[in-house]
């Protein structure tokens, strides 16, 4: 039990942790300045929405998003919403995979080098399946968060940083319903597709308790380390380097190749919540399937990685609200519709 609620645990992570989030990108676009309570708020947040994708899913013995999505938003926004999240997943994906391409210019290697690379990985771990993604995550998240939260600790203990200071100073609190919205459509994508391999509710609980309290002290700390260098952040493509500038040039190559991972494991998310939804009407082999769709991706990538994030991440922020009202009302609302019945 365990140990599934932990591959499940690290799926959402993954699916979470990506280009934007890693690089410090996403958290610095959404929170900054007077955010403790918003990034707290939004650790709550998310652990409840994941138990409720969890439950459905795992109620519906689902394969793909979509009747997962049905019974969130309701049989008149299915549609509306099964485009959104499919063009999502597309638009993000392509995102992941220009942050290769970044990740890759950061040592003066071509950009077109650090997509063509991803592009060949994706397909690859495709060939073995789901488990492939399950397996790799299982491997890579647990380093990837330890690299991640110690570059974070030891650049706090080091310019001896407060992390609770001017903890009476929270305007920004409302940032964290957009910035949670924001991550639910890829859940509901990529949760949806494993509903008939999880076993019980108490692999859904340390799941999404887990992925919650993770994300929420990462974020924390993150955030708080990213106001102390504020005013060297539009230097930076990606503003975790800006962090790493103080360290070892070691420190530099290790993390970036841990921040390729990140952006690896969210491209294979997207990716998975794609394909077992074209899956069904298209009856090809899925790495197959994965293959035509990275390279529809390839001219997108041209648009760069920050530029995307500037601004596809606020819009979906904001449009993936109502979804986020449904999840956190899902309780009440289910009741309601099952005493009409």
């Amino acid at each position: 039990m365990l140990r599934a609620g932990m591959k499940w645990m690290f799926l959402i992570i993954g699916t979470t942790i990506g280009a934007g989030y890693a690089s410090g990108r996403e958290l610095w676009q959404f929170f900054g300045h007077e955010s403790g309570l918003a990034i707290c708020l939004f650790g709550l947040l998310f652990s409840i929405c994941c138990i409720v994708i969890m439950t459905i899913s795992f109620e519906r013995q689902s394969t793909h998003y979509l009747p997962v999505l049905r019974e969130i938003v309701g049989e008149k926004l299915t549609v509306i919403y099964d485009v959104m999240i499919f063009i999502y997943l597309f638009t993000t994906t392509v995102i992941m995979i220009a942050g290769s391409g970044a990740t890759s210019q950061a040592f003066n290697f071509s950009y077109w080098w650090g997509i063509s690379i991803i592009i060949i990985a994706l397909i690859i771990l495709f060939m073995k399946g789901i488990n492939g993604l399950l397996s790799m995550n299982q491997f890579i998240l647990p380093l990837l968060l330890t690299g991640l939260l110690f570059v974070l600790l030891w650049f706090t203990i080091d310019q001896q940083l407060d992390l609770f200071s001017h903890w009476d100073e929270q305007r920004n609190w409302t940032a964290a319903f957009p910035f949670t919205a924001l991550n639910i459509l890829p859940l509901i994508a990529v949760l949806g597709a494993i509903g008939n391999k999880v076993k019980s509710k108490q692999e859904i609980w340390i799941a999404s308790v887990g992925s919650g309290l993770i994300l929420g002290v990462i974020s924390f700390i993150y955030n708080n380390s990213l106001i102390q260098i504020a005013d060297e952040l539009l230097l930076y493509e990606i503003p975790l380097f800006a962090i790493l500038k103080h360290y070892p040039f070691e420190m530099l190559i290790l993390m970036s190749i841990l921040l390729w991972f990140a952006i690896f494991t969210t491209a294979a998310s997207g990716i998975l919540g794609i394909v077992t939804r074209i899956k069904e009407y298209i009856k090809k082999p899925l790495w197959l399937i994965v293959s035509v769709t990275l390279v529809t991706m390839i001219p997108l990538t041209a648009l760069g990685f920050s530029t995307l994030i500037n601004y596809l991440y606020p819009i979906y922020g904001i449009l993936n609200l109502y979804v986020l009202t449904r999840l956190l009302l899902f309780p009440v609302w289910d009741k309601l519709e099952n005493k009409k019945t």
